[in-house]
């Protein structure tokens, strides 16, 4: 079986988990407040919209609480907001819903400059702080590996120093190909030095695809996730035509569809279809959007 999701909004409804504001307001209290009241308000709302409709998977934005890592954000949203992040995880288990989280590409735990590796460890225990209140077991903290700073062995070497030390966030990270540094292959070595599972992004790997099929991919990627006893987890999109490649498209276009279906076979799997049309774009894919 194959379970199907989109990330941090719902255009439908409408509903988003990825407000934010201005890093001049957040000294204004009462609007961080309302702000992440509303991410979280609107996940639940989501949550419920998604199990009507047989979605199983959501990615919630990375805005959830917007700032919270940032040196200048004093917030105590872990008082003010994890009961309520505790009534939406405790839905999302209730009906069935895997969640994840994707930190952005300027998180680079195997960068150079120190700087960048304290802040991206620091939004890292966020994401897995936000996972411990919803208590998420199959919870997935998506990230991709970075620079390669012109020597990729290296590279991969800092990143795995850096990690391995980090067991609350590893126990929901995993690694991700991306469509012009690492491959399928490269990450998954370096997942498995951490003890943790890779995804394979299918868009990305027919960009950056090494030496490997599409199938031959999956076989690497796959048996990574079953030392954490959950489903393995997947990324399918579509170029935008009118965009620079790796642009997502709208929607996802049925050759990548079937693409994905016949090197998986009978195998389990959730994708996560990244899309601009969000739920929209599960709609060719069997999903009942109206």
């Amino acid at each position: 079986m194959i379970r199907l999701g989109y990330p941090t909004q719902n255009l439908t409804i409408p509903a988003s988990t990825n407000r934010t504001l201005r890093l001049a307001s957040l000294a204004d209290v009462e609007r961080v407040r309302e702000l992440v009241r509303e991410n979280v308000a609107d996940l639940k709302i989501i949550l419920r919209w998604n199990a009507e409709h047989g979605v199983g998977l959501f990615r919630m934005g990375q805005n959830l609480i917007p700032f919270a890592s940032h040196p200048a954000f004093a917030y105590d949203w872990e008082a003010e907001h994890g009961e309520d992040l505790r009534e939406a995880g405790e839905l999302a288990r209730n009906l069935g819903i895997r969640l994840s989280m994707h930190p952005g590409q300027y998180i680079n735990p195997g960068s150079l400059k120190p700087e960048v590796v304290e802040r991206s460890l620091t939004e890292l225990r966020y994401v897995a702080r936000v996972f411990d209140f919803l208590g998420s077991p199959d919870g997935v903290a998506v990230l991709h590996m970075g620079g390669a700073y012109e020597d990729k062995q290296a590279s991969a070497a800092r990143f795995v120093e850096v990690m391995r030390s980090e067991a609350g966030t590893l126990r929901y990270l995993a690694l991700e190909n991306d469509e012009r540094v690492w491959t399928v292959a490269e990450v998954v070595r370096t997942a498995v030095a951490l003890g943790i599972p890779a995804i394979t992004d299918a868009f990305h790997h027919d960009l950056n695809p090494g030496s490997l099929t599409l199938n031959e991919a999956l076989d690497l990627s796959l048996p990574t996730w079953g030392h954490r006893s959950v489903r393995p987890k997947l990324h399918l999109s579509s170029q935008d035509p009118a965009k620079q490649a790796g642009a997502h498209a709208y929607s996802v276009e049925s050759r990548d569809w079937q693409a994905l279906l016949g090197a998986l076979g009978s195998r389990e799997a959730d994708v996560m279809v990244e899309a601009k049309g969000k739920e929209y774009a599960l709609a060719p894919m069997g999903v009942e959007i109206g």
